[in-house]
């Protein structure tokens, strides 16, 4: 969603790169490009306005006039204000002292609040929590079964004592449901509530009776982040009607510009709660203002990456690889590359892994054209080695290659290009479990240097071969001998014949040595 405002921020960056100093004529081209990248991206102007002035002060206070590198100060600036306008901090859900947490959904039509709502239960259900769903969306068609459906799919029970398609009461079915709730001791309720396609009045007033029968310890007002600007007006008008405390963003996967989410926070004064940016209903999280400035400037999104592992890796099979790329459990064979993959694909897809590391917005394109099928392909050419061969790859000659490829309906050449992989892929990985380092990352032990190129090492000495022994046993216990008395006879090491007196008298003066220095070569 911010990858033009990350392309146009990156290039501004990159002007100020290798001057030692910022004049404000420097200042002042790096805030209009940035003023422009943000009114580009679809920003509210008050908040564009802000914004740049306030890195316009700063640029110009002594933290960048007295900083070793200016323009990663720039840089640091920018992405302090970003974190600002997204919120500053995370905002988590408050729960309630006694009785259930209600939490009451409220939005326009189409902004993603029922799905939302499941994903939201599910979240809730992974903290510990026993969610119920509530259907108060009793206007729009098949709304109370798509919550019915959503709710069996992440396993959460919904409370839904009326039909919908326009049949029923929203605010009885409310009340109804914390009853409900404390009968079968759930301790968060969730209320989907109906949107409508405009902001009118009887959409306000249902919602704010809803609110009043059920007295909500949150109130989220869900919006669509593809819709911008708009959805600042809509943000208003629904916290002037109704009034909430925090934002959820659906959509964040789209390819509109973004600038509603970092407007909607600054304007409303109410913070981004959460974000959806995905259609599974794993894809829903909290909303770090601090993870997404990194993003924008391309500097990854690290922390998410390792919270989603440690949700998705299985821990003892983990273990257990690391312990054969030590050298501790055995060798690391197919079978555990394959493993490996696997769980790498329950993250989600390669693409959107590989874009939450520093710099990869420059690989964006490569990334967007990324076949995620290529990793069924590898473990169709796996799955058709026998188990002797996935547990040593190196028995796989050609003729197994041939049998190997036509199993998996792929070419020799694919097999032989996955073999080769995976050795490299071993080494690497072994070489770092050991503290080696990555090859071809520069600054490390033992690594190329920086742009690719090999440092300059010192041959290392070949060593001389010993003398070569004849294979007839009496010639051979004759050489022996000779080395052996060679031996008793000592050498010399100014390579004078073995046993023969040296004159260092005559030496010293060939060498033209100081006055008595030959007393110290005795």
């Amino acid at each position: 969603m911010f990858a033009t405002l990350s392309d146009r921020l990156a290039d501004t960056f990159k002007n100020l790169r290798g001057k030692g100093r910022l004049s404000d004529a420097d200042i002042d081209a790096t805030a209009r490009e940035i003023r422009i990248a943000l009114l580009e991206a679809d920003v509210a102007l008050p908040v564009v306005k802000e914004f740049v002035g306030a890195v316009k002060e700063r640029a110009r206070g002594e933290e960048v006039s007295q900083a070793l590198n200016p323009a990663q100060q720039i840089v640091k600036i920018v992405n302090e204000e970003l974190v600002n306008i997204l919120g500053g901090e995370t905002r988590r859900l408050r729960y309630a002292k006694s009785g259930p947490t209600v939490i009451m959904l409220a939005g326009l039509q189409g902004a993603g609040k029922t799905t939302l709502a499941a994903k939201l239960a599910l979240w809730l259900k992974e903290q510990g929590k026993t969610p119920m769903l509530v259907a108060c969306d009793l206007q729009r068609p098949n709304a109370v079964k798509q919550l019915e459906v959503n709710g069996e799919r992440v396993g959460v029970p919904v409370f839904a004592p009326e039909p919908g398609n326009g049949v029923g009461d929203p605010v009885g079915v409310a009340r109804a449901s914390i009853d409900e709730a404390k009968r079968k001791l759930h301790d968060v309720v969730i209320v989907d509530t109906a949107g409508r396609l405009g902001i009118d009045s009887e959409m306000m007033q249902q919602a704010a009776d809803i609110r009043d029968a059920v007295q909500p310890d949150e109130v989220l007002f869900v919006v669509d982040a593809m819709i911008g600007q708009d959805a600042v007006v809509t943000a208003q008008a629904f916290l002037e009607g109704v009034g909430y405390d925090g934002v959820v963003l659906t959509k964040l996967d789209g390819d509109a510009r973004g600038g509603a989410a970092l407007s909607i926070a600054s304007l409303t004064g109410k913070p981004v709660m959460f974000a959806s940016a995905g259609e599974k209903m794993t894809d829903f999280d909290l909303f770090h203002p601090d993870r997404m400035a990194s993003r924008i400037l391309d500097m990854g999104d690290v922390m998410t990456l390792i919270e989603q592992a440690e949700k998705a890796f299985d821990q003892e099979q983990a273990a257990k690889a690391a312990a054969k790329l030590t050298g501790q459990g055995g060798e690391f064979t197919l079978d555990d590359f394959l493993e490996q993959m696997q769980q790498v694909r329950k993250l989600g897809s390669m693409s959107k892994i590989m874009g939450m590391l520093p710099g990869m917005g420059q690989f964006r394109e490569q990334l967007e054209n990324f076949d995620e099928r290529e990793i069924d392909r590898i473990q169709a050419i796996i799955q058709s080695m026998t188990p002797a061969e996935r547990a040593n790859p190196k028995m796989i000659d050609g003729s197994r290659r041939a049998r190997i490829a036509k199993g998996s309906g792929r070419q020799v050449s694919d097999v032989n290009s996955l073999v080769d992989r995976f050795f490299e892929a071993r080494k690497m990985m072994m070489s770092m479990a050991r503290g080696g380092g990555m090859p071809g990352m520069p600054g490390m032990p033992g690594m190329p240097g920086v742009g690719g190129k090999r440092g300059k090492t010192k041959a290392q000495p070949k060593k001389g071969k010993g003398a070569k022994r004849s294979g007839n046993p009496a010639k051979a216990a004759q050489q022996a001998a000779a080395e052996k008395e060679k031996a008793a006879s000592g050498g010399n090491p100014f390579g004078a014949p073995a046993g023969e007196d040296v004159d260092y008298e005559k030496a010293a003066a060939a060498l033209d040595l100081p006055k008595d220095f030959s007393k110290f070569l005795k």
